[in-house]
């Protein structure tokens, strides 16, 4: 936590944090200013869904000194005994619906299976509680219109947890790539690679889909947006604009267990301009792990490890290049009556690091979430915001971008055809 403190603190100053700021204006709510200006002040939180990823919150949200759990839901009684026992004296629900006449809670956690964020959403809001719910936004195109259209009504704050917008790498990563470090960026590349089933323990065979939701397609859009949806959401931050077409393939390979989601999918997203997100990810094999790959005509950048390599690497002398290209044995002369080209060859390239200093690197394979990797900043922001009011900046937007490409490559791939982005999705954020 001490380093994430650091990075906070960097916000109010002009060297660091004016910049970043003026390139994430969504980090308003954690300027040290802000959270001076609620000392002593305690936004009333409660949790709608209290299992693993509930509870990951709730260890995040008791280390923020403006956060106070006074309430928890959940249908399934051992979720909810878990959580009880980290919350003393919080009141316990079991129908949120019950929890959201408390006139003692100021805003709302919901840690559900995504078929249910989006009603939870609208009736939280409608019972006028500020509401920080899991990515992805919604399980359906028209969930998530309606999620996005009943908040421009609203005046109540609406987050989801797109955690990269707040993990100090991808932020600073961010500067880098829009101030020129890698040149013009040509293409992206991500991928999610886990080795295991995705299946928890049943305890009895009617639970089945209640507790490996993220297996059906009720409750579950699958890899994209269990996992994509963060990476689509950093390739349209580096490039400011949103994919115009999106094809793809998804299959189920390996698991052939019952489950209706796919366990490998590949889905290109296609800019106006030609740029292209090329994305892969399959559960039944971790060698690769987990990146959010941004190539430049000058560069690359691998946000999730946090560094960056440069085509033309002036921190290497001339002799060091020479040693390395006879210990490869790469032989780049060309004869002089040759053609007027020379072989590409991979070089040793050498990693520069975006942050100094230590980081938190996510290899994908945890199914809870890691330490530093943003949560705790947005879930901090969002306590901020259920005292002050304070809307946060291009997050729904964000939010809405992301899940909406990741429907509609689940899409693409079940109709097995190329997809353009419908215009009724559109909305006035988007650039194409």
């Amino acid at each position: 936590m001490e380093d994430r403190r650091e990075f906070l603190k960097q916000l109010g100053c002009v060297a660091g944090g004016a910049a970043l700021l003026a390139g994430a204006p969504w980090l308003s709510s954690c300027t040290p200013e802000r959270i001076r200006e609620i000392s002593g002040e305690k936004a009333r939180i409660a949790l709608i869904g209290t299992g693993s990823r509930g509870q990951y919150h709730i260890h995040n949200l008791l280390l923020i000194p403006h956060a106070r759990i006074v309430a928890l839901c959940d249908c399934y009684e051992p979720n909810l005994q878990a959580a009880a026992a980290l919350c003393p004296g919080a009141k316990l629900y079991r129908d949120y619906r019950k929890l959201l006449e408390d006139k003692d809670i100021d805003g709302v956690i919901i840690s559900t299976p995504l078929g249910s964020h989006a009603a939870i959403t609208l009736d939280a809001l409608s019972a006028g509680k500020h509401v920080f719910c899991e990515k992805a936004m919604a399980r359906t195109l028209d969930e998530c219109k309606a999620v996005y259209d009943a908040y421009q009504k609203s005046d109540k704050v609406l987050y989801f947890c797109m955690q990269r917008m707040f993990d100090e790498k991808y932020l600073r990563g961010m500067k880098l790539l829009h101030d020129g470090l890698i040149g013009e960026i040509v293409g992206m590349r991500c991928h999610w690679f886990r080795n295991a089933d995705w299946r928890r323990e049943v305890p009895s065979p009617e639970l089945e889909r209640q507790i490996n939701w993220r297996l059906y397609k009720e409750h579950s859009g699958g890899l994209m947006t269990e996992l994509a949806c963060h990476q689509i959401e950093v390739c349209n931050l580096a490039v400011g604009r949103i994919p115009q077409s999106i094809s793809g393939m998804g299959d189920i390979v390996y698991w052939k267990d019952g489950r209706e989601v796919y366990d490998s999918v590949n889905v290109i997203y296609r800019y106006a301009d030609g740029r292209k997100i090329n994305y892969e990810s399959l559960i039944s094999n971790k060698f690769n792990g987990m990146e959010d790959q941004i190539l430049g005509k000058k560069g690359t950048m691998e946000l999730a490890k946090g560094v960056y390599y440069l085509e033309e690497d002036n921190s290497r002398s001339g002799i060091e290049c020479l040693i390395d290209s006879m210990k490869e044995k790469v032989l780049t002369s060309v004869p002089l009556a040759g053609p007027s080209w020379r072989p590409e060859v991979k070089g040793q390239y050498i990693p520069h690091n975006i942050v100094e200093g230590k980081i938190s690197v996510n290899g994908g394979q945890n199914m809870i979430g890691v330490d530093n990797d943003g949560s705790d900043v947005i879930l901090s922001a969002f306590c901020s915001a259920c005292i002050t009011g304070e809307k946060a900046v291009n997050v729904v937007e964000e939010a809405y971008c992301a899940t909406v490409l990741c429907l509609l490559g689940n899409k693409a791939m079940e109709e097995q055809r190329t997809i353009l982005f419908p215009e009724y999705y559109k909305i006035p954020y988007m650039k194409f």
